[in-house]
């Protein structure tokens, strides 16, 4: 700062800011930053999964752990391909999950795309009223492929 002093009446203050000092230190920081961040990565690595064998097996045992609902166009359940009421699939799917452990008990619902969702709906309230979790959608079409 730079002080005038006059004559008569006093002192005056004129502000004088030197920039020099501001803008190297503002440089520097953003070097320093530009040198701290990481560098994203260009490319990432992606594996594609390969063709499963064709099986040759029809007679293929399922996991019997695997529990399966499955809705037909005519709105009939089946359980692991056994035909149940509604009824009797919420009473035996809660009798067969009380005997799991809580990190075994996932069910699978099979429906055709055409069936209207509120089908759906219902019976994955059934499934999670008798203590399914995690619950897994299945269309009918991905089976064959």
């Amino acid at each position: 700062m730079s002080m005038q002093v006059g004559g008569g009446g006093g002192t005056q203050a004129r502000p004088d800011i030197n920039m020099t000092p501001l803008i190297d230190v503002l440089l520097v920081l953003l070097i320093i930053f530009m040198v701290i961040t990481p560098m994203k990565p260009h490319e990432f690595e992606t594996k594609v999964p390969e063709k499963p064998p064709d099986i040759q097996d029809a007679n293929i045992i399922p996991d019997p752990l695997t529990l399966v609902v499955t809705i037909k166009k005519t709105l009939e359940l089946e359980l692991n391909s056994q035909p149940m009421s509604r009824l009797e699939l919420a009473t035996r799917l809660k009798d067969e999950l009380d005997k799991r452990p809580p990190d075994k008990r996932s069910i699978f619902i099979k429906a055709p795309t055409d069936l209207p969702y509120r089908e759906v709906v219902r019976i994955i309230d059934i499934t999670k009223g008798a203590g399914a979790d995690p619950i897994g959608l299945q269309i009918d079409f991905l089976e064959g492929q």
